[in-house]
Order: C-alpha cells, then structure tokens, then sequence
C-alpha cells in the first residue's frame, strides 16, 4: 500500500493555517482538478480525490486535532479518514462545499436512476471513565428511514415508474452560467428522474420505510470525551445497488469521583496525613482502569505537589504507550484531636522552633 502523503502538504498550507485559508487553498485545487475540467485524466482525477480527502479531516476541528496529534496512523485507529472511491462519493460528502465553490455545480451529471449512496447515521454513547480507558463494545439500537422493499425504494407501486417529462430522466435542470453550468434538482420528480403513475401502498409514495437496526461498535482503548468513532458502510443502505453510508459514533465519558483526565495523563487527588506527609509513605491507588499502582510518595511532599507514575494513564489512540498517573498531593488535618494527640503535636512544634 502506498503511503499517504501528509495532508498539509497535500493542499499547499502550513499547519497553523486558519480555516478561511484552508477553504481557499482546496477551492484553487478543486478549479484545477475538477473532472469536468480534466475529463478522461485518471491522474489529476486520483489528485481531487486527495485534495477533498484532505480537506475533509483538516476541515474537522476534532479530525484535525486527532490528526495532528497522530497523523494518519491516529485516524485509522478511530475508524480512518474518508478514503473516496469515487467522483461522485466526494460530490454526496461535499455537496454542500460544491455548491459554494462551483455556483451550484456539482461535477459530471450522473443518472438519477443510477445507485446511489446511502445517507450517514450519527448516534451517542455515553461511557464510563474505566470503559473510555480500557475500550469496550457496546450495542446500539438504530432506527432510521430504508429504502422499501416493495418497490425497490421507487416509491411506485410494483415499481413501476416513467421517464420524468421535465427533465428527461436527468433528476435535474441545467442552466448555463458562463463557462460553468447551474443544476437544480427537477421540481416535478424532485431529483428521481422518474414518476410513478400509481404510489406504492406500503410506503405511501415515500419510497422509505422505517426499520430498526442493532450494531455493535467497538470503542477504542483511549478515547476521550468529545471523540468519535467511525464504522465504515453501517449507515443507510444505498438506493438501487448504491454503497451504504457511514455511522459516526459520538462519545461521552461519564465523570468519575477522585479523577479527571488532562490529555493523556489521569489525575487523581492524593489525600495524605501529616506524618505521611513529612516521613515519606507508600499509598495504593486502584485506577478506573482497574490497575493497581504503589505511588511512592517521598518525605517532606508539600500540598499541591505532584507524585506522577508513567504507564497508568491513558492510552495513545495509536497504542504506542499510556500517559502517567498523576497524583495531586492534599495534607488531612484532623478537626478534633485526643489530649494524648494535641500533648504529642505541642512537644513536635517546641521540637522544630528548638531544631
């Protein structure tokens, strides 16, 4: 397998460039190597896709962060960038962009009746701290529009339907704008580039049923709350023979008492008595995570110190190792004490002002 040519580099930027750029730098590319500009050209059409695939995850706030940190190796670990198949892949996934860039031109016409690729889905699961360290999977429930069966997602009974008068077929309208092209979606079939003479009595004419769906979606060890997951080809299948979408998987972690994570280290707050304070001691610390870590703290350890233990944090999406453990020093103080107790702490305190 080829290896994967830095993003960055890919659309001429440099790694702090900001978002408005970013858009300027992928439409210049885009003009250039548009298929209907480089018709019949398996090179500069091989180069779009690059150029969109790159824009796609630099585009992303939280694709890019995970990018930056990891590079590619991080984005397959979460499921993988968006590698385009096709022309017409890049055109369902930026279709909004296109629209932009090119006055409402989405590239090479394709046949309304042709397949066509499924819709994504996009749910949330909520873990716990320990799962979002260890990893888990988990099985969701999934309800959203198919294709019906009865006629083949035509929404015509027997699936039987004719060529849309209006717009021969094509599912949109052409106008000329200059040298580019203006395509709105056909206002009679609305895009199906046929009509049916007779709605299908199961769906109602909506061509889409709704069914319900269990997937099981494997989180990985390490991720963070905000982070998603991608499962390839899980989302809406396609219309007549088109691929299915993807499903993207938010993640929420659940707060959990005595911890919090900061990037890749875990945090946890060490309560410690005086003397262990000031003698030096050994505390145990069972992790969400369920491991269990001797924490060496040494004598004379002041409050707001930290005691850090590498290898019991989170770890790398890549899984080139964990963060630390890193344990936040508090000093107990006591509210009541014995006479035996307060006679002992007074002969300490003559002690040091005598030391």
């Amino acid at each position: 397998m080829a290896t994967k040519r830095d993003y960055y580099e890919v659309l001429g930027v440099a790694k702090d460039v900001s978002a408005g750029e970013l858009k300027k730098a992928y439409r210049k590319l885009a003009l250039e190597l548009h298929p209907d500009r480089n018709p019949n050209n398996p090179e500069a059409e091989e180069k779009f896709k690059e150029a969109s695939e790159a824009y796609q995850v630099l585009s992303d706030d939280e694709k890019r962060a995970l990018y930056d940190r990891f590079g590619h190796q991080g984005l397959a670990q979460r499921g993988g960038g968006p590698a385009y198949a096709s022309v017409e892949d890049i055109f369902s996934s930026l279709g909004d962009i296109f629209g932009d860039f090119f006055g409402g031109m989405r590239g090479r016409s394709r046949r309304a009746d042709g397949p066509m690729r499924g819709a994504d889905l996009r749910d949330v699961v909520s873990l716990r701290l320990g799962e979002a360290l260890k990893g888990a999977q988990k099985e969701l429930k999934l309800r959203y529009p198919s294709p019906c069966e009865a006629c083949d997602g035509s929404g015509a009974e027997g699936g039987k339907v004719s060529v849309c008068s209006t717009c021969g077929g094509a599912g949109e309208i052409t106008q000329s704008r200059g040298a580019f092209f203006l395509r709105t979606t056909c206002p009679t079939c609305r895009g199906a580039g046929r009509t049916a003479a007779k709605a299908c009595t199961k769906c109602e004419g909506a061509g889409e049923v709704e069914v319900t769906r269990s997937v099981k979606v494997n989180i990985p060890a390490g991720i963070d709350d905000g982070q998603s997951v991608r499962v390839p080809n899980q989302g809406q299948p396609g219309r007549r023979g088109g691929p299915a979408g993807h499903l993207y998987v938010g993640v929420e972690v659940e707060a959990e008492p005595g911890f919090a994570r900061d990037g890749l280290d875990l945090v946890h707050e060490l309560p410690l008595s005086f003397t262990q304070a000031a003698l030096g001691t050994t505390k145990k610390v069972t992790t969400p995570a369920g491991d269990e870590v001797d924490v060496e703290v040494p004598a004379g350890v002041q409050p707001g110190d930290q005691v850090a233990v590498s290898g019991f944090g989170a770890p790398r999406l890549d899984g080139r190792g964990k963060g630390r453990l890193v344990c936040l020093v508090t000093i107990s103080v006591p509210k009541q004490l014995s006479a035996k107790a307060k006679r002992l702490l007074i002969e300490l305190e003559e002690t040091f002002q005598k030391g």
